[in-house]
């Protein structure tokens, strides 16, 4: 039987300023993303659409969300099969294209970079990479291919696997 999951986040646009949105040019992006109990999230636009550069923008958190979802899952997908990881990190990429007043994303790509303590283990634990890209909800949410390329190292081995 699926449960039903509710998530709640306020966001408040801060950049109204002394005209509000009288023109294009007159309005800042910035906002703050609150989730209770939580610290703040200061957010904007990216730069190219008039944002401030030192905050958050959506499509930055978009990624982030896709490489957390794919981080989590794959580390239950880990603990499942056995295999111990001692390190995940993951420098993930994405691509927007915009045509008129929009824009949508055409792909994310995840670059998990992998330790684990056993090496007879490396092809298990790439493998796990599939089943945890299709058990992440975000991913799963998305209408945009999500791809991985992984690299498994083995703690305490110089190179890759």
């Amino acid at each position: 039987m699926p449960m039903q999951h509710a998530y709640a986040v306020e966001v408040e646009w801060t950049g109204a300023g002394d005209e509000g949105t009288r023109t294009y040019r007159s309005y800042a992006r910035d906002h703050v993303v609150r989730i209770d109990g939580l610290p703040d999230i200061l957010g904007s636009a990216d730069k190219t659409f008039r944002g401030d550069r030192g905050r958050h923008n959506p499509e930055q958190l978009l990624l982030a969300a896709l490489a957390q979802c794919h981080m989590l899952s794959y580390l239950h997908q880990a603990a499942s099969r056995g295999i111990v990881v001692t390190a995940y990190r993951d420098a993930a990429t994405g691509t927007m294209v915009t045509e008129g007043s929009g824009g949508r994303f055409t792909e994310a790509v995840l670059h998990p970079v992998v330790t684990i303590t056993d090496a007879a283990r490396a092809a298990d634990a790439l493998d796990a990479h599939g089943q945890a890209g299709r058990d992440c909800f975000i991913a799963s949410s998305v209408a945009f291919p999500v791809l991985h390329e992984p690299t498994i190292l083995v703690a305490g081995e110089q190179g890759e696997r």
